[in-house]
């Protein structure tokens, strides 16, 4: 390879690397071709690009993509993994071939400009996908909106319930907005007369002087002196 054409790697390499989600280096030693082919091809379904290159022109590139981060797991044979789409699908892949091939080990890499440890490409590969996590931060966000909405729901109905039972009070008025007719005052009942006192009786008793009318003899009973006997003559 030539200057130039080493000059187009690295131009190639440093643009990989801006432009990828995420930038995992693993050490391939003891890899086959056969096998380095399949893994390529897997990882292309989760629109990663698997490259084995020279450490000293990645090295280059990353001084060219501001990567410093990435030099520091330039040591023995390292390929790169650039991701561009879901991290943990590509990290998934890499992590379940190192189990099947016994060859492949994390070294670590980069995301967001955050230089990630061989521990942490395997935490990430443990993660669910990332439409799960969508599913699943969707779900989170909603419960509490839900709950809202089940709240509010429950109150209008209740609501409802309380004014269709105005409704059907006697007298409906009372949902118009008018005042009830004030109720007829029953007639006060006619106080019953006092009786008239009865007329006192007179005793029958009771002697009432008549004055005598002139020449009228005095009833015997009626005088004051007693009945003198007539005088013998001579006496």
């Amino acid at each position: 390879m030539n200057r130039d054409q080493k000059a187009a790697v690295v131009e190639e390499l440093a643009g990989q690397i801006q432009a990828a989600d995420a930038v995992f280096a693993v050490d391939y030693r003891g890899i086959s071709v056969e096998q380095a082919a399949e893994l390529r091809a897997r990882l292309r379904e989760s629109g990663t690009r698997f490259r084995i290159v020279k450490n000293s022109l990645t090295e280059r590139a990353a001084d060219q993509a501001g990567a410093d981060g990435l030099k520091a797991l330039l040591e023995g044979p390292t390929a790169l993994a650039f991701v561009s789409g879901d991290a943990a699908l590509a990290a998934k892949a890499l992590n379940d071939a190192a189990r099947v091939l016994h060859t492949l080990e994390f070294k670590g890499g980069l995301m967001d400009s955050n230089t990630l440890s061989a521990a942490d490409v395997v935490a990430i590969a443990r993660l669910p996908a990332r439409e799960v996590l969508h599913a699943q931060l969707v779900g989170t966000i909603a419960a509490p909106i839900t709950g809202l909405v089940r709240g509010l729901n429950a109150l209008i109905a209740g609501l409802a319930i309380q004014l269709q039972a105005i409704v059907n009070l006697d007298p409906p008025a009372l949902v118009s907005g008018e005042a009830p007719a004030p109720a007829a005052a029953e007639p006060e009942a006619e106080a019953a007369p006092e009786p008239e006192p009865e007329p006192e009786a007179v005793a029958t008793d009771t002697l009432v002087d008549v004055e005598a009318e002139p020449g009228a003899p005095t009833p015997e009973d009626e005088t004051d002196q007693e009945s003198v006997p007539d005088e013998e003559p001579g006496a």
